[in-house]
């Protein structure tokens, strides 16, 4: 556990080191997030951690939250849509809009995750993720450091070599809090309405719209490649 505990804490302190109170961590509040909660607040490494309150998310998502603020004595800033875009939107297209269309879908995820996300990186140089390789084909050629081609700034992904395992390991060697979902088989986590436990042999983050077709790259527009997006372009993301 040492030999990936200790790439990955140095990572963040290199991140701290060079951006300072310019990089902060956009938390999914999943299991990854336990991992880099835990050792951010283990280290001392005062990394701002911010989560996406979309509106839909599952209970389980805002008890991980309560627990870790009372685990390590932070805040957690919690940011939301703006209400009057959301209500715009789903007076326009229903609530379930996300059902209907893969370009419905991107939409409901750009108004209520990513222009917030937008608003939290103002005047930031960069940003902690949890994505690993593992995660999905789309992630494969992932680096530990990148730079952003839309948002402009760094990407830091300290868990990038580690397996789902490795991710449980620390969990429950260091005792530290996560989301109950996640033993119900759930392994992405994000809205209610947009997640489902996983079967054995699907990847990680199968669980997310899994109604679209296999073609379309399933992500939420975070950590997009371009402004621009196209069917079949693949987006990273982290599961936030």
């Amino acid at each position: 556990m040492n030999a990936l505990v200790e790439p990955a804490v140095s990572l963040l302190k290199q991140a701290k080191q060079v951006h300072g109170d310019a990089l902060v961590y956009p938390c999914s509040m999943g299991l990854e997030g336990s991992v880099l909660v835990d050792m951010i607040s283990k280290h001392g490494l005062n990394i701002p951690v911010m989560t996406l309150d979309t509106g839909r998310l599952p209970q389980a998502t805002y008890d991980v939250i309560t627990a870790f603020e009372a685990r390590y004595g932070i805040r957690i800033q919690v940011l939301f849509p703006d209400c009057h875009e959301v209500e715009a939107m789903v007076r326009e297209y229903g609530v379930n809009l996300f059902r209907k269309s893969v370009e419905l879908r991107k939409q409901c995820c750009e108004v209520r995750k990513v222009r917030p996300l937008m608003r939290a990186l103002e005047g930031k140089e960069a940003w902690v993720t949890g994505r690993r390789r593992q995660q999905s084909k789309g992630r494969a050629d992932l680096q530990s450091v990148e730079t952003d081609s839309v948002y402009g700034l760094k990407k830091y992904n300290p868990l990038l070599e580690w397996s789902l395992d490795d991710v449980w390991s620390y969990v429950k060697e260091n005792d530290v809090p996560y989301n109950r979902l996640h033993d119900a088989h759930y392994q992405s986590i994000g809205c209610e309405c947009c997640t489902r436990a996983i079967t054995v042999g699907e990847d990680e983050r199968a669980g997310r719209w899994w109604w679209e077709n296999d073609e379309v790259a399933a992500e939420c527009g975070l950590h997009v490649m371009s402004i621009k997006q196209v069917v079949g372009e693949i987006e990273d993301g982290e599961g936030i």
